[in-house]
């Protein structure tokens, strides 16, 4: 079964399901696939995660519902899956941006999340190169920050994260063998959101005496971490070389998944997604590009 049915698929026993308690490997069975590779894809491909679709289409039936005067507020708070009728007030107001009890009929504006529908559009026909690569274990030296949501989702709060912490990586680019490369690792990733570290790796000597003043000292050692990532097999695939392409990643990474993956063989895996940075500086800005590695196993 091709990826495109086993989405709609999945889509239609989310929708059938949506007032039941949902099981995301159920789910996964209707693509044929395991629930971390489904959700992966579907974060990658559609832009917010299965749990946030799921939320999102509860809390527009449960609107819908409301302003038809479907029933009591506690009622339809049970029936899309909300313990309480507090827990279920505040993920209402917060979607809608009003409260359950002030619905009135067609006089209150609310939000609605459509389901989705797959189109057949032609893609692809055009080379993508890439390369399997199987990866040691290795530490990598770097400090985090947590978003919510899908990984690609949260660019422009990433993008704030590298802007306000120069300093972190000033410290990383002077120990690291290549002061030009900078590593993005995704990790974590859950419903809820994931951890985003910026890295660098060290060579064996720096990063074992990375607290003695020789090096950096306690109080700035602080500011990092220890990341270890174990032996990984990997997808990699490269942008262009231009001067900033980081507006060229998000499209690589969709088109990884939804040109490449799909007869590959291989399905995602769980484990730190790496997207590696080749950051040079004038004269060469035009040199740079983006690997960006994406965990897999045989399908």
């Amino acid at each position: 079964m091709d990826w495109v049915t086993g989405i709609g698929r999945a889509i239609d026993y989310i929708e059938l399901h949506l007032t039941d308690e949902i099981d995301y490997e159920q789910v996964a069975r209707q693509a044929y696939c395991s629930s971390y590779h489904f959700q992966r894809v579907f974060s990658i491909l559609c832009g917010f995660t299965l749990g946030e679709y799921i939320r999102k289409r509860r809390l527009t039936l449960a609107g819908l519902e409301l302003r038809n005067g479907g029933g009591k507020v506690i009622d339809i708070a049970l029936k899309y899956g909300y313990e309480n009728p507090d827990s279920f007030a505040r993920a209402f107001a917060g979607f809608h941006g009003v409260n359950p009890s002030a619905v009135r009929g067609d006089t209150t504006v609310l939000k609605s999340f459509s389901r989705l529908h797959l189109k057949f559009i032609l893609e692809g026909g055009h080379l993508m190169n890439y390369r399997i690569e199987e990866q040691p274990a290795r530490i990598y030296t770097g400090y985090k920050r947590h978003f919510r949501g899908a990984p690609g989702s949260r660019a422009d709060q990433e993008c704030e994260f590298f802007v306000n912490t120069r300093a972190n990586q000033y410290l990383l680019q002077g120990m690291a063998d290549d002061p030009y490369a900078t590593y993005n690792l995704i990790m974590n990733i859950n419903d809820e959101g994931y951890d985003f570290y910026i890295a660098a790796l060290l060579p064996a000597h720096m990063r074992e005496r990375i607290e003695e003043e020789c090096v950096l000292g306690k109080a700035d050692a602080a500011r990092f971490e220890m990341i270890e990532i174990p032996a990984t097999t990997y997808a990699v695939f490269e942008t262009e070389r231009v001067p900033f392409p980081t507006s060229l990643h998000l499209e690589l990474r969709r088109r990884a998944v939804s040109e490449w993956l799909p007869s590959s063989g291989y399905q995602l895996a769980p484990g730190a997604e790496i997207n590696l940075h080749h950051w040079y500086r004038k004269p060469d800005t035009e040199k740079r590009f983006i690997e960006l590695w994406l965990p897999i196993v045989a399908a």
